[in-house]
This record gives C-alpha cells, sequence and structure tokens, in this order.
C-alpha cells in the first residue's frame, strides 16, 4: 500500500524511529496540523542536528554538502589539467 517501506530495511528503521521519538513519545496529536509541523521539526533534526559517529560527529547535511563540494572540486581540477 501506498507509504509502507515493506522489505525496505532502512527505511523501516528510520520508521520506527520516527514512531518512536515522535508518535509515540510526544503524542497523542490533537490535529493534524500540529502532528505535521512534529514531523517537519523531527525530519530537519534527523539531517541537520543529529550527529553521526560514523562520518565524524557531523550531521548528515555537512556530510552531503562536503561530498558535492568533493565532487566539483574534482571535477574542475581535471578540467583544468585536461585543458593543459
Amino acid at each position: 500500500s501506498t507509504g509502507d517501506s515493506y522489505d525496505n530495511a532502512l527505511a523501516e528503521t528510520i520508521n520506527g524511529l520516527y514512531k518512536t521519538e515522535v508518535i509515540y513519545k510526544r503524542g497523542p496529536w490533537k490535529t493534524r496540523e500540529s502532528l505535521e509541523l512534529a514531523t517537519l521539526q523531527w525530519v530537519h533534526w534527523f539531517n541537520h542536528d543529529r550527529l553521526l559517529e560514523s562520518i565524524g560527529h557531523i550531521p548528515p547535511a555537512e556530510a552531503e554538502a562536503n561530498y558535492w563540494r568533493q565532487v566539483a572540486n574534482t571535477v574542475q581540477a581535471n578540467a583544468c589539467t585536461s585543458t593543459n
């Protein structure tokens, strides 16, 4: 069905964290809007504030920005060396 994460271990893990940390811990929810706002806040925290040991104690969004900056620098360096 729509929105289910069957046969996807990573999605099931994230859904479990979300339910534990937002739905059950902070509920019950009086309005749909309050649940949606809490969801947006949790997703922002999950991507921008949560520190991951496996990537050097930085947030996932910072790790992604670092990756794309490195890719851009590599492409630029390769372009400079191929024109010389």
